[in-house]
Order: structure tokens, then C-alpha cells, then sequence
């Protein structure tokens, strides 16, 4: 047993900044043009869809965190509740979100500074990303949370601008502010798909749960902390996407440049401001990047706890997963082995990432939905409305609509996560020696010791 732990130092601020940075507020704008022409224009009426469809699996992750408020997340959740065996494939599929949203954005980071020092090879960038977002995981999660503060600042000023030049030079009449809102029958079936693709920008608020081991007062700070994350990116990604609308109504000009409709709309702002579209294109390109900083670092550090927590349970190897730095109190050598892992940006293409992504997500949200049904339900003798309704109707909708989100995954993002899973089945079959032999796991002495340290 490691006699070095994690600090507990994070609270429930520090948690919505780690949240809304790994979420990247100015992410509405990768998906704007496509799911605006999906929608045919009514783009904030999907992220009401959006944000009513994540808001019941935040419920059960806010559930789950404060009955096992240790690191791992979906992975802990659901060792403790339905077995070692589910557990392992449940984190294995967990790792492929988490381990490839690093590699997701430094791809991007090198993509968009390339573009703008093309004389500078896209690797250089990436390779410099890659070693500054390890350095800052690698001294400490409390200097993690001043930069997320401090990324998070940057994307907000730029945010509160572009609203602000919006409201008080475009055309404010009740005509023109009911037209993003009004959807008819012809809508229903493009919001829905639109609605599917916008639920990969709430990614982050189930990272939250990753630092239940360096937060104070975990039981109560990560529930908070989840549900505010969810709340304040919904009304970000709304009121931008609302103001966007106003701002460049003609949605049908985005049907054949779905991928610029983002930086036409950035220009079109900066122009009726008179503040200059280049003005508002550099400010959105250095805002964006820093975000997508900003995202790699949070990310990088929710991957290595859930390795971290593995390595605890013994599922992975102890001596390289379950080491915490005798200074800077890190999961050091798990950070090492992610970044090393994401030299593979080098090589990967950017649309099969996101196709990982997507279904390690999936899989988590489903079973954490099961976790709450499984360990509140099975465990309550007095099954009164109030407990059905909290603990089995609410969680049993947001399997319905992860399951349901499962139709939106491509064959690509289906091919390459089964055979993950199938990797993942071989090394249980490896580690039970063809399940003859339990899963190595921490005991209830030290479960209850995480909890209550």
C-alpha cells in the first residue's frame, strides 16, 4: 500500500474550473456550422435538448460520487457495484475517452499553429504542447488549478466580448430574437441528430469525479461541483449560440462551408462592431487555442488517476500506476506513461480519435446510470415513490438516452471500440488466468480509509 497520498486541496470552484476547462467554453464553435444547418438554424433549441439529455447521467455521477468518492470514477463506480469483471471492461472503455482526448487536442494544437506558422512544422507544436502540459501535471494539481483559472479567464473575456458586440449591433426586434427559438415539425428530426452530436461537448463534467482524492469534503464538493459544471456550460454554449444566430441569421449559407461557418460568424461580429474581422479572428484563434491547452492538461490529469486507481486495485501494475511523488504528491510515473502514450498525436488521424472518444464516453455513461439503480435500489428495503423516482426512473432515462446516443456513434467509432473491448478482454482473461482466479482488488479496510481520509 502506497504510504503516500494525494493532496486534498481542490474545491468546489477549483473543481468547476477543472470541469469547464476540460470541457473548452469556446467549443460550440467546432461543432456550430454542422449542427446548425442540421437544425436548420435553430441551434440553441439543440443545446436545450442537449443539456436536458446529459443533465440525468450528471444526476447519477453526482450520486455515485458522493457513495464513492475515491479516483477512478465510472471505473471504482462500477467495480464496487457490479463486480471486478464488469469494472475492468467498463475502465478499459473508459480509457479509450480519456487516454485519446489529450492526443484529440494536441493534433489540434498543432493543425491551427501550423496554419499560422506554416514555416513551423505541426510536430513542433505538438511535442511542445505535449512536454508543457506533463511539466504542469507533473509538479501538482494545485498548479494545475491557477492555469485552468487562469485559460478559463481567457476564453470568458473573449465570450463576454462577443456577446456584448452582438447584443448592441445586430437587429433586436422581436422578429429577429424569435427566429433561432421557432422550430416546426420539418425540425424535430434534424435537432435530434444535431442534439446527439452536441452531447460530446459536455465531455468533462464526468472528469470532475477523477479528483475525489485530492478534493475537500469529496461528498459534497463533487456533486456540487458536477452539476454547476453541466449548468454553466449549458448557458454558455446557449447564450453564444443564441447570439451567433442574431448576429449571422442566414444559416443556409454554412450548407457547403459547414467547417469555417465558426470563423464566418467570428468575422461577421468583429465586422458590424467596426472592431475589424481580423480583430475578432485572432482574438477567437488565441482564445480557442488556449482552451484546447487547457483541455489537454485536465484531461491528461484525469486519465492518470483512473490509472492510478487501477494500479491501487492491482489490475494494472502496481509499481509503475500506483506511485505518488514523495514532493509534489503526483501519480508521476502514470503522467509519464501518458504522455509517452500520446506521442502517438505524431501519427494518428484527427477523425479516428474522435471516434474513440465517443464510444469510451458511451459506455461509462450507461453503466454509471446502472451503478445508481443497482447500489440504491437493490440495497433499500422501504422502495417509497420518491426513492423509484430518484434512484430508478431518473438514472433508468439516462441509460434510455446514452443507449439511444449509441445510433449517433458511426461504424468506424463501433469497429474501433469493439476491438478495444476486445483487447480488454484478453488481458482479464490474462490477469484471471482464464477466469480461474479473482481480479486483485483493494479490501473494504481500504476502501473505507480512502473515503473517510
Amino acid at each position: 500500500m502506497s504510504a503516500i497520498k494525494m493532496k486534498r486541496v481542490l474545491t468546489t470552484p477549483a473543481l468547476i474550473a477543472f470541469g469547464l476547462a476540460y470541457m473548452v467554453p469556446l467549443g460550440i464553435f467546432t461543432t456550430y456550422g454542422e449542427v446548425t444547418v442540421l437544425s436548420n438554424g435553430h441551434l440553441p433549441i439543440a443545446y436545450i435538448i442537449t443539456l436536458a439529455m446529459i443533465f440525468f447521467t450528471a444526476l447519477s455521477y453526482c450520486r455515485m460520487a458522493n457513495k464513492l468518492p475515491i479516483a477512478g470514477s465510472a471505473y471504482s463506480y462500477v467495480q464496487h457495484t457490479f463486480g471486478g469483471k464488469i469494472g475492468f471492461l467498463v475502465g478499459w472503455a473508459q480509457i479509450l475517452d480519456y487516454l485519446f482526448l489529450p492526443i484529440l487536442n494536441y493534433l489540434v494544437l498543432g493543425i491551427y499553429l501550423n496554419e499560422a506558422f506554416p514555416s513551423v512544422p505541426a510536430y513542433v507544436f505538438v511535442l511542445g504542447s505535449l512536454i508543457g502540459v506533463s511539466l504542469l501535471n507533473y509538479l501538482g494539481i494545485k498548479l494545475i488549478n491557477s492555469v485552468n483559472f487562469t485559460l478559463i479567464i481567457v476564453q470568458m473575456i473573449f465570450i463576454g466580448l462577443f456577446i456584448f458586440l452582438t447584443l448592441v449591433n445586430v437587429d433586436l426586434t422581436p422578429e429577429a430574437m424569435i427566429k433561432p427559438l421557432q422550430v416546426n415539425a420539418n425540425d424535430l428530426s434534424g435537432l435530434m441528430s444535431g442534439a446527439a452530436i452536441l452531447c460530446l461537448a459536455f465531455l468533462g463534467f464526468d472528469a470532475i469525479a477523477t479528483l475525489a482524492e485530492e478534493s475537500n469534503d469529496a461528498q459534497k464538493s463533487l456533486p456540487r461541483a458536477i452539476i454547476w459544471t453541466v449548468l454553466i456550460a449549458g448557458c454558455i454554449f446557449l447564450v453564444v449560440s443564441y447570439c451567433a444566430h442574431l448576429a449571422y441569421p442566414k444559416w443556409s449559407d454554412f450548407i457547403d462551408n459547414k467547417d469555417t461557418a465558426s470563423l464566418d460568424v467570428v468575422r461577421q461580429v468583429g465586422n458590424i462592431s467596426q472592431l475589424g474581422s481580423n480583430f475578432m479572428y485572432n482574438f477567437f484563434q488565441a482564445a480557442y487555442l488556449t482552451g484546447v491547452f487547457a483541455s489537454a492538461m485536465t484531461a491528461q490529469t484525469s486519465v492518470s488517476r483512473i490509472f492510478y486507481a487501477m494500479g491501487r486495485e492491482g489490475v494494472l501494475p502496481k509499481q509503475i500506476f500506483y506511485k505518488i511523488h514523495p514532493r509534489f504528491r503526483t501519480p508521476y510515473l502514470s503522467i509519464i506513461f501518458v504522455a509517452c502514450f500520446s506521442l502517438l498525436s505524431l501519427v494518428l488521424d484527427l477523425s479516428l480519435v474522435v471516434s474513440m472518444i465517443s464510444f469510451g464516453a458511451l459506455v461509462a455513461f450507461t453503466f454509471v446510470n446502472l451503478c445508481v439503480i443497482k447500489s440504491y435500489l437493490g440495497n433499500t428495503k422501504k422502495k417509497t415513490f420518491s426513492v423509484l423516482f430518484k434512484y430508478g426512473m431518473l438514472p433508468a432515462i439516462g441509460v434510455l438516452l446514452s443507449l439511444w446516443l449509441w445510433t449517433s456513434l458511426d461504424a468506424t467509432a463501433m469497429i474501433v471500440g469493439l476491438v478495444w473491448l476486445a483487447m480488454g478482454f484478453l488481458y482479464l482473461l490474462y490477469l484471471t488466468r482464464g477466469f480461474t482466479r479473482l481480479l486483485p482488488s483493494i479490501d473494504h479496510k481500504e476502501l473505507h480509509s480512502i473515503i473517510k481520509d
